[in-house]
């Protein structure tokens, strides 16, 4: 447990940005989730229409530095290709 109060209050607000940022992270992988399951079965059409969701899920995640810019690049390139 933290001793000094400047670190009991960096505590509270780690804990919570930890639930904002958890909350960021969890919509971007369910938006890519759905997506890849979409191309699964075969649903390429829809699978388009919820790029752009998905696309401002992942650069949300990037501006808030929940994931690094190479990685939002590579998740989207990746999707990009995966609906063509």
């Amino acid at each position: 447990m933290p001793i000094t109060s400047s670190a009991h209050k960096a505590l509270r607000v780690s804990a919570r940005k930890r639930v904002f940022n958890d909350r960021r992270k969890n919509a971007l992988k369910t938006a890519i989730k759905k997506i890849e399951k979409l191309v699964k079965s075969d649903q390429k059409i829809e699978a388009k229409k919820l790029l752009p969701v998905a696309y401002q899920a992942i650069d949300k995640a990037v501006k808030k530095g929940i994931i690094k810019s190479n990685n939002g690049a590579r998740k989207k390139s990746r999707l990009a290709r995966l609906t063509k």
